[in-house]
């Protein structure tokens, strides 16, 4: 008896973090990256419910985005300075020989610097390498990936490995990334799960709206 209470306790609770991840990942992908800035300081215990939730999902997929870019910067000098914009737990700082900036809303390990993605607290020009995985939130993409172009140095490395699905015309999202300073060096679009996207910094960002540069919100439906 008490054991087929707890069971469904359990499955209650699971039931309520599902809904929960969905409403925070929903607040996430329509709100600003200072938006999510504000929800995650005035609500900590939030953010790890949202990393859970996101574990969760990823769990599924045959392979980790994170695992190629770790795999891409071990064949690179490990003189090569990293931005990890998004780093959630440091996978990537954690896996590879590279100087590390892990910055993210949240600090899930104390190598996390808190801030605002459109926002870090890092130099011009000061790194070779920005990466974006499963980190392109925000209705402010320009502004975001315009700080990934301030703060890499010219003919520096953007890797960007994003949900498949999100991308509504690749070639228009390329497109806009140009106008954004980038080159598109390779692209692999080989997982029916994510992209895999390298740029190469080319000068500084176009003034003006980069009408390509729309990626659909990854909304997880109920199950």
């Amino acid at each position: 008896r008490s054991g087929r209470s707890a069971a469904l306790r359990a499955r209650m609770e699971e039931r309520l973090l599902g809904a929960r991840f969905r409403y925070l990942n929903q607040q996430l992908y329509t709100g600003t990256s200072r938006d999510a800035a504000r929800l995650f300081r005035a609500d900590p215990a939030a953010f790890h419910l949202y990393h859970r939730g996101f574990e969760r999902q990823v769990r599924r997929w045959p392979e980790r985005p994170v695992q190629r870019i770790v795999h891409y910067l071990r064949r690179r000098p490990a003189s090569l300075v990293v931005a990890d914009f998004g780093c959630g737990d440091c996978t990537l700082a954690t896996s590879v020989r590279n100087q590390v900036h892990c910055f993210d809303l949240m600090p899930l390990t104390p190598q996390v610097t808190v801030c605002d993605m459109a926002e870090v607290p890092l130099a011009d020009e000061s790194v070779d390498v920005a990466v974006f995985c499963l980190a392109l939130m925000g209705t402010n993409l320009q502004e975001i990936l315009g700080e990934a172009n301030r703060v890499l140095k010219l003919g520096g490395t953007l890797m960007v490995a994003e949900v498949a699905s999100r991308f509504e015309d690749i070639r228009a999202f390329l497109k806009a990334m140009a106008q954004l300073g980038f080159r598109t060096v390779s692209k692999d679009l080989s997982s029916s799960y994510f992209y895999l996207l390298e740029f190469a910094k080319t000068g500084p960002a176009r003034a003006g709206a980069a009408p390509g540069l729309r990626l659909r919100p990854c909304l997880y439906k109920r199950r």
